[in-house]
């Protein structure tokens, strides 16, 4: 089955763009265009998609509302890919708060984003290398003020749950690693990091990757 792709961007030609470019994938599927949120969110419940590509700034309700009304729904299963530029983080760790499953950059290659549809359609969660740098930078120094919120805070049970690859893992999980990085670095075969990711997630009780660099920041176990 193909993989069903929601367009919301206010501008007709970047949705024409992105749509020429996922439609050379034959797996994916452009099933509609919304130019604000609140179409985002009424196109959503109409076409259940797999994926929707989300802009920030629309006109009426922007992205960061459409994603954060989107997620809470049980009803909508869609994954959520926001995209993003550097001079506007703060949009970034907004949509965290929301729900926001993948981030990339609008001057990403085209096959990243095509990339970038597929991992969300998986159930994964994706963060550019460059996005990621901006996560730890802006949890590292805490600018700003952003509140650190969209993960659980830890329990002592929670933590001491964790065995100490677990804890390992999660620690350069939080260093913008992936699980290929992660494997060469503690000389595992990358199906097991993957194990050892799900197994963090499952007993922390987190969504995803995202979640798990957030929840690591806010419990002092980044870089460990």
């Amino acid at each position: 089955m193909s993989i069903r792709v929601l367009l919301a961007d206010d501008q007709e030609l970047v949705r024409a763009g992105f749509r020429i470019i996922l439609q050379t994938d034959e797996a994916i599927e452009v099933v509609g265009e919304a130019g604000d949120g609140q179409s985002a969110v009424r196109l959503c419940e109409e076409l259940q998609p797999d994926v929707i590509c989300m802009d920030v700034q629309m006109p009426g309700m922007d992205g960061l509302e459409a994603t954060r009304q989107i997620v809470a729904r049980p009803d909508l299963a869609a994954s959520v890919l926001v995209l993003t530029t550097f001079n506007r983080d703060d949009y970034l760790f907004t949509a965290l708060q929301a729900g926001a499953s993948g981030f990339l950059l609008k001057n990403s290659s085209p096959e990243e984003l095509v990339n970038a549809v597929h991992v969300l359609a998986r159930g994964d969660a994706l963060l550019s290398p460059d996005v990621t740098r901006q996560v730890i930078s802006r949890f590292s120094s805490g600018q700003d003020g952003v509140p650190m919120g969209g993960a659980t805070t830890a329990t002592g049970t929670a933590v001491d749950d964790l065995t100490e690859r677990e804890r390992e893992v999660l620690g350069l999980l939080a260093g913008g690693l992936s699980n290929a990085e992660i494997a060469g670095r503690l000389y595992l075969g990358e199906a097991t990091v993957k194990t050892h990711v799900s197994k963090v997630l499952l007993k922390l009780g987190l969504r995803d990757r995202i979640q798990a660099v957030i929840f690591a920041y806010e419990n002092g176990l980044a870089g460990r």
